[in-house]
């Protein structure tokens, strides 16, 4: 979640082109919200694998949306697209912890 708030509110001081605000801005609340989620339903372990596409995204759109030569742009979508490839698929064996044991306590 918080790699997706720098991502959005670091187009008030980067410089970039209307395709680098808008995707950083899209990208970054939609980071955010995939953050919440996964932190209301800490089961689901499609949330984290989200995070990590949406992380993987933002790390590749300044080459897609064309932007890298936009040195904050691109290095805030690199950096915050990297760290949210790393957190989501760090999750992911909690998560899957957590909803083995759901379905333990279920079974019981």
């Amino acid at each position: 979640m918080a790699a997706g708030l720098y991502a959005a509110l670091a187009t008030i001081w980067t410089i970039g082109t209307g395709g680098s605000i808008a995707t950083m801005i899209v990208l970054g609340v939609l980071l955010i919200i995939a953050g919440l989620w996964s932190l209301m339903m800490p089961k689901l372990t499609s949330m984290q694998w989200i995070v990590a596409i949406l992380g993987a995204l933002m790390f590749i759109a300044p080459w897609v949306i064309v932007y890298a030569t936009h040195m904050g742009a691109a290095w805030t979508s690199w950096i915050c697209g990297a760290i949210a490839v790393i957190v989501g698929l760090w999750g992911l064996a909690p998560a899957a912890e957590t909803q083995r044991h759901a379905g333990e306590q279920v079974a019981h």
